[in-house]
């Protein structure tokens, strides 16, 4: 059976619950999902699998699982984003990053609370051996495989298993694809020697997502990311390993990363650590989203709430249209004035400026 992908359309929108953006008294363990009992209501598919998927490790609240895959490259129909095949090792992120738009992913397993994406990790044990056998049945000449659009490829748990290395070295061994990875992490740093082969015989590239250059500001949204300044130091050892690299500063969170003055750092920052491009979007929140983001910014910065509900109700997407474009302009002209191209790949697969790619949220 096909596993969802990220870009297929979510489940039905419910209504975002009124609940603080701390860890909700109502999250369970995993194993209160089990197969339903005799003659109730049965799940089927990818909710079947993360039901029955075996607890192999429980850490820092943290639940992971083995879940069974028979293919890993799923395919992008969509005509939002220039890419054809997205992978993922992992299901869940831990980096628990409040703004995440890909936690539906977990919907699909009938797991609606926010903070099952965060502390239910799923790890695809088999991904290794699946990557092998869709490399044998797919043309991939020509397609642009993007690792890292619904989970971050790096995420602690890459630190025990190990998925994402496994997946390189079987890349390595090829020739002629058309490859890309997105991640927050500077653990991407431990596979320059694969990602060096890699980028030998195929294009390769790599986009480290920033979405502030201030640490407090992004421990408050991306709470389990590393900081700004390893991603930086990320970004400046991948050039120097030859890697073609660069800053997703995406998304931008209105009125609390976007004044000028700090986007003005970022670029500033981008452009000494040597990244070939940056690519910047507005914020871009799912139903998913606002169950997670909307407390989150009621906690934090309550005076925003009726501003965000405004832009991200429904209800004035005029005015969110407004924002977006007048931002990206702002953050185009910073560009020219540091000499910082946008998103842009060595081969045919250029996507226009502030497509949503990977793991922003």
């Amino acid at each position: 059976m096909r596993q969802p992908s990220l870009f297929d359309e979510p489940p039905p929108a419910t209504s975002f619950p009124s609940q603080p953006a701390t860890a909700p008294a109502e999250w369970v363990p995993l194993s209160a999902l089990a197969p339903a009992a005799e003659g109730g209501p049965q799940r089927t598919g990818i909710a079947r699998l993360a039901a029955e998927a075996p607890e192999i490790d429980f850490r820092n609240e943290v639940e992971y699982r083995d879940l069974p895959c028979r293919t890993l490259l799923s395919l992008c129909q969509s005509t939002r984003v220039p890419l054809d095949y997205n992978l993922n090792p992992y299901r869940g992120c831990e980096f628990a990053c409040t703004y995440c738009y890909a936690r539906y992913t977990h919907e699909f397993m009938d797991m609606e609370n926010w903070l099952d994406f965060e502390r239910k990790i799923f790890v695809k044990q088999g991904a290794r051996e699946a990557l092998v056998r869709d490399l044998r049945r797919l043309d991939l000449r020509g397609k642009l495989i993007a690792i890292g659009t619904a989970t971050d490829p790096y995420q602690p748990a890459e630190r025990r298993y190990g998925l994402t290395r496994s997946l390189l070295e079987v890349f390595a061994g090829r020739r002629g694809l058309d490859l890309s990875i997105t991640t927050k992490s500077d653990l991407v740093l431990r596979d320059l020697d694969l990602l060096q082969q890699i980028a030998a015989h195929n294009d390769l590239q790599v986009n480290v997502t920033i979405t502030t250059p201030h640490h407090e500001l992004s421990r408050r949204t991306e709470p389990r990311a590393p900081r700004p300044d390893k991603r930086l130091a990320a970004v400046r050892g991948l050039r120097r390993g030859g890697i073609h690299a660069g800053v997703f500063a995406m998304p931008i969170l209105p009125r609390i990363t976007d004044s000028h003055e700090d986007l003005e750092l970022l670029v500033r920052l981008a452009k000494e650590a040597d990244a070939q491009f940056l690519s910047s979007q507005v914020l871009f929140l799912r139903n998913c989203s606002r169950k997670r983001y909307f407390p989150f910014i009621e906690e934090r910065f309550p005076e925003l709430l009726p501003f965000y509900k405004r832009m991200y109700g429904g209800r004035d997407s005029e005015a969110l249209g407004t924002y977006t474009r007048q931002k990206m302009e702002e953050i185009q002209q910073l560009k020219r004035q540091y000499g910082l191209p946008g998103y842009g790949r060595k081969s045919d697969h250029s996507g226009p400026e502030g497509e949503q790619l990977g793991l922003f949220g």
